[in-house]
């Protein structure tokens, strides 16, 4: 995967300028004062370009970020009170602790296997002492298998880029799973040359009780689980969902 985003990185922050990253904060802030006590030392799984990361920093957080694809670090922009490395998520040990693990915009999702997601929730419990949160979104089955994923394309442009994303996902559902194809098409505004690349993206989706299984594994117990952002009850039309776990 860090070949697939190493890729990627060049045109992430483009594809996804309409994402209302001020919101997202506003709503982990939220959840970080219900469920915890004096937060302010996050770690950030998945930490991408670092938007989530410096937005948490301005905010008053002190964000350690771990990004598996090194391209993405380079892109990050480092803030005071927010810094970037290269490892993974799965696997790093830090040797410190935390107030609060996040990880946000389904990097939990792109954890596929059993073996993946168990070795993460892991390594956030490594990071925490008892009581310390654990909050993530993933992809819902309920909604996956009621909505059904289609086709969807997205352009977006800026000054010097003119870009068109496809993505096309393929069902596995013995293994909870969809591949999305992506095919990214990106022209430059001046030159009109154009970049065309496709990239498979494996994601993973869960329902709560594999949830509260794979936490308590791990030795968490969930304390909330709600739609992302406005914290509604999930159900069929949830396509993500986020919850909070507690390290017992």
């Amino acid at each position: 995967m860090s070949q697939v985003f190493d890729a990627y990185s060049g045109y992430y922050d483009l594809l996804y300028q309409d994402k209302d990253y001020v919101a997202e904060i506003a709503y982990i802030e939220k959840l970080l004062k219900r469920h915890g006590d004096n937060i302010h030392e996050l770690l950030e799984f998945g930490s991408g370009t670092g938007i989530h990361g410096s937005l948490l920093a301005e905010a008053g957080f002190r964000v350690t970020g771990i990004e598996l694809s090194q391209e993405m670090v380079n892109r990050a922009t480092f803030t005071d009170g927010f810094s970037s490395r290269q490892g993974d998520i799965r696997s790093l040990n830090l040797n410190r602790s935390f107030d609060a693990v996040i990880s946000l915009f389904h990097v939990m999702s792109y954890q596929v296997t059993n073996p993946d997601i168990q070795t993460t929730l892991s390594n956030a419990a490594g990071h925490l002492l008892p009581g310390g949160l654990f909050i993530f979104d993933f992809w819902y089955s309920p909604a996956v298998y009621t909505q059904n994923p289609v086709v969807r394309v997205k352009r977006m442009e800026s000054d010097k880029l003119n870009i068109t994303r496809i993505a096309e996902p393929k069902m596995y559902p013995n293994e909870n799973r969809i591949d999305v194809k992506y095919t990214v098409y990106a022209q430059e505004s001046l030159s009109k040359e154009c970049q065309v690349f496709e990239e498979v993206h494996p994601m993973r989706h869960f329902s709560l009780p594999e949830i509260d299984l794979l936490a308590d594994q791990a030795g968490f117990q969930k304390v909330a689980a709600e739609e992302f952002i406005t914290g509604a009850v999930p159900g069929e039309n949830t396509w993500g969902v986020c919850v909070v776990l507690c390290k017992k």
